[in-house]
């Protein structure tokens, strides 16, 4: 395998990160990030450039992104044990020292892409199709990565310049308002969309689904929380209605989602692999294996190498398995009684990886979009816009495979019953993968549904995130977040 030596241009009140490692999964050959001086000389380096991006957005994301998209609902609490960083994230008690307040990794993977939409133009490529397949990769990274910012801090940096010297200007700025922040979103995805070869496939890389996928997203997010209205959820149907009609569907049974890797209802994947990147968010789901009876171990209790921080509340574990028939409770999580220890425990099942040589490798490919979520975006939309026999049909798409009936959900049902419907449905379906907080905030509930945020809605930006502190210390441009003062 080829390596290049290549140093990561990084901005100086983001902090310097160090390098990356090859990914057989991501077909890569790379070692370390991005600099001018090294690279930009053939179509190989934009090609390292680009799976560099792709290897820094999934790192930056591995543990981060439950933290920023679910464990504030909460649905979650302590484990056999837990710490500050997970309990004050569950009771929504953030400060600026919590590690998921900075927002470094975040922009420093935009570096990377900035980098690439700077410099890729001045190399010659074989073909025109591959020149503009690796733009679109990279402003589809750039416009993950600033969506998730504009929902997590709201006003931020706005930077599309690569930095590359500790010796350039601009190295100090301030945060613009979450407006400027979504346009350069929608600049990007469209642009995105518009380069992308409809030949890009692969679901560990941006494709044409996935980003409009994303568009998607984005503009039922501005239709619900940015006030764009008809405008917004009109855009955010014709995005979904073409993902719909793509090469994706749903799998037949819910545990096969997770059971292979790169199946058809992937959109979207970080992928991990043994030996190259493993780990991430789900390290902190299964049971010590200290703590199990030898003969309980993966027999049938799923066991990991270090302390299971937290766990789903008794309450959401209620709702899960309220319907007997529901096939996803099972692969949500499980429990057992181990009868040696006097205990019962449990685990979640979804990315468990797979347990070899006495060893738990957690490898298993992080799913950022599915089919699923096309469909019940697809609900969502239709409701809104006051098509809800339409809605209803999306829903029980996915209530057939969940419960095994037709028609599960009965026509006429009112506007607001079927917004109750799609949450539901959504907190079966999406249980550990990272979305349910936005939903929450998207169909308008969180202050009832999260116990620690009920009568809390006159603080301030309380649905932001702090800006870390060693972000504040290094730029004196740099703002903390009104309410976290």
């Amino acid at each position: 395998m080829k390596t290049k030596r290549i140093l990561y241009g990084s901005i100086l009140f983001l902090g310097l990160l160090s390098g990356t490692a090859c990914s057989d999964k991501l077909d890569a050959d790379l070692k370390a990030a991005i600099n001018a001086n090294s690279m930009w000389k053939d179509e190989s380096d934009a090609q390292a450039a680009v799976t560099g991006a792709y290897v820094r957005m999934r790192s930056t994301f591995a543990t981060a992104y439950i933290f920023w998209g679910e464990y504030r609902t909460g649905y979650w609490g302590a484990g056999l044990e837990t710490n500050a960083t997970y309990s004050t994230a569950f009771l929504n008690q953030l400060n600026s020292t919590h590690a998921h307040a900075n927002w470094n990794n975040l922009y420093t993977t935009i570096n990377d892409c900035n980098l690439i939409l700077k410099h890729l133009p001045e190399i010659s490529f074989s073909t025109v199709e591959k020149k503009n397949e690796y733009l679109a990769q990279a402003y589809f990274i750039r416009a993950f990565c600033y969506y998730w910012i504009a929902r997590i801090w709201g006003d931020a940096p706005v930077l599309t310049a690569g930095f590359e010297s500790p010796n350039q200007e601009d190295l100090y700025p301030s945060r613009q308002p979450v407006q400027a922040v979504f346009q350069l979103v929608k600049e990007d995805l469209d642009r995105a969309e518009e380069l992308m070869p409809a030949t890009a496939t692969k679901a560990q890389y941006g494709n044409l689904d996935a980003i409009r996928l994303l568009k998607t997203d984005y503009y039922l997010w501005m239709a619900k929380r940015q006030n764009g209205g008809a405008a917004a959820l009109n855009m955010a149907k014709q995005c979904v209605d073409k993902v719909l009609t793509g090469k994706h569907a749903l799998m037949q049974k819910f545990p096969d989602i997770f059971a292979t890797e790169l199946n058809p209802e992937v959109i979207f994947c970080w992928r991990l692999t043994q030996d190259e990147f493993t780990g991430g968010y789900p390290a902190d789901f299964l049971v010590p294996i200290q703590y199990v009876s030898p003969g309980l171990v993966e027999n049938p209790i799923k066991v990991g190498s270090h302390q299971q921080w937290i766990f789903l509340t008794n309450s959401y574990k209620a709702f899960l398995t309220e319907n007997t028939a529901d096939t996803r409770a099972k692969v949500s999580f499980d429990t057992a009684f181990d009868k040696g220890k006097n205990l019962t425990f449990q685990w979640i099942n979804k990315y468990a990886g797979k347990w070899e040589n006495a060893t738990r490798i957690f490898d298993a490919d992080l799913i950022v979009y599915r089919y699923a979520d096309a469909l019940l975006f697809s609900a969502e939309i239709e409701n809104a816009l006051g098509n809800g026999q339409t809605a209803i049909q999306q829903l029980n798409k996915i209530a057939k495979r969940a419960y095994g009936t037709d028609n599960f959900y009965a026509a006429g049902l009112p506007t607001n019953d079927i917004n109750t419907a799609i949450l539901s449905e959504r907190k079966r379906e999406f249980v550990a993968e990272g979305k349910l907080w936005w939903d929450l905030i998207r169909l308008g509930v969180v202050f009832n549904e999260v116990e620690s945020l009920k009568n809390q809605q006159s603080k301030t930006n309380i649905l932001l995130w702090p800006v870390h502190d060693s972000s504040i210390n290094t730029n004196p441009n740099i703002k903390q977040t009104e309410g976290y003062n």
